[in-house]
């Protein structure tokens, strides 16, 4: 059986009735088939060419581009009016709470689901469900985790290679490539269901991979993923990002954002709200310093006569103050000293993307 995991907006989608030619060229949708319970044997077929990519043009011009797009669910927008460039060999984090919209995004530019308005263009041919074809220069690592649990790790990879018109020696040699990659090349003959779900993401993230895409879409791939395995995709996706592949990283770890992603991008209710470099996001906020505290009986006096000093919020037990412009922090531990409040109380840090976020939103990533 194959093993499924149901997150975010994939959640409704359906795969499209499957053949026995079925193949990524006729239909974008073979990944996600395996979330309907369909056998491997219903996948293959024996095309006569196989899939090559050419030479990456310069990084000065566009990868992929979105216009105006919109895209509804009944009476809820889930994107609305989204224009977006990536640029070839970028490193793009799509950044937002559960529900924003990322999954959605993801989905328009894998071919699973149409706007209402706007038009997709990848590599300067323009998106549709009906052509498919311009799509198998994407891979695509979906929150469902699309693997057979009865077959092995390698088994799982000759069937995503050979529904790409991989064969022979070159299938092969992908194979031990990708699974040297993802740091599996011990366990390649090893059932799927003897994997841990860090394992079974990163084979996840090797299948995506044999084709060789231009871009590479990461929907939120690291969702149940113990730190070791955690840190092993990073450090994989860093090293595809510097050899030239254009990925696209939606997550509501800010954390992941930052230490990955060359630009962000921050969306919630189907909103991009900004874009740029983290430097480029952090001059959105209104201060350059924020000092964090315990909320607690001590601290209760302190932290109400900073509101006069500039922005003082309580977010989960913790007092975050941002001071007005031109505020001396030595007027700062002057007051806190007043108080009887000793330096080690306090923590000074810069700005994050949570900050940001919640200064764009009014609310914490994470709600």
């Amino acid at each position: 059986m194959p093993r499924h995991d149901h997150h975010g907006d994939f959640r409704a989608m359906q795969a499209p009735p499957v053949s026995a030619t079925l193949d990524p060229v006729s239909s974008p949708h073979f990944h996600f088939s395996l979330v309907n319970n369909l056998p491997p044997r219903l996948f293959f077929r024996n095309p006569s060419t196989r899939v090559e990519f050419s030479p990456r043009p310069p990084a000065t011009d566009s990868m992929l581009q979105l216009r105006s797009v919109t895209k509804r669910y009944g009476a809820l927008t889930a994107l609305d009016d989204v224009s977006l460039d990536i640029a070839r060999g970028e490193f793009f984090g799509l950044l937002g709470p559960n529900g924003a919209g990322k999954s959605t995004l993801m989905s328009l530019v894998a071919g699973l689901r149409s706007p209402d308005a706007g038009a997709l263009t990848l590599d300067g041919t323009v998106l549709t469900t009906h052509d498919p074809a311009a799509r198998v220069a994407l891979g695509l690592v979906p929150q469902s985790i699309a693997l057979y649990d009865d077959l092995s790790a390698e088994q799982n990879l000759r069937i995503f290679g050979e529904l790409y018109g991989l064969r022979g020696a070159t299938l092969r040699t992908r194979i031990g490539e990708a699974l040297a990659a993802v740091q599996l090349a011990d366990r390649r003959r090893d059932p799927v269901r003897t994997f841990s779900g860090g394992m079974a993401r990163r084979l996840n993230l090797a299948a995506s991979l044999l084709h060789r895409p231009k871009l590479l879409l990461c929907d939120e791939p690291t969702v149940g993923v113990d730190p070791q395995s955690r840190n092993a995709i990073f450090e994989y996706l860093a090293q595809l990002n510097r050899g030239g592949l254009t990925i696209i990283y939606s997550t509501h770890y800010m954390e992941e954002a930052t230490r990955l992603c060359s630009r962000i991008g921050i969306i919630d209710h189907g909103k991009i709200l900004a874009l740029g470099t983290l430097d480029e996001l952090l001059t959105r906020l209104p201060f350059e310093e924020e000092i964090t505290f315990a909320a607690t009986p001590a601290t209760t006096a302190f932290s109400e006569q900073l509101t006069a000093l500039g922005n003082i919020a309580d977010v989960n037990g913790t007092h975050r103050f941002r001071p007005r412009a031109g505020f001396r922090l030595s007027e700062f531990y002057a007051l806190a000293e007043r108080h009887g409040l000793p330096p080690r109380v306090f923590t000074q840090q810069r700005p994050t993307l949570e900050a940001v976020f919640l200064h764009l939103t009014g609310r914490n990533l994470r709600e």
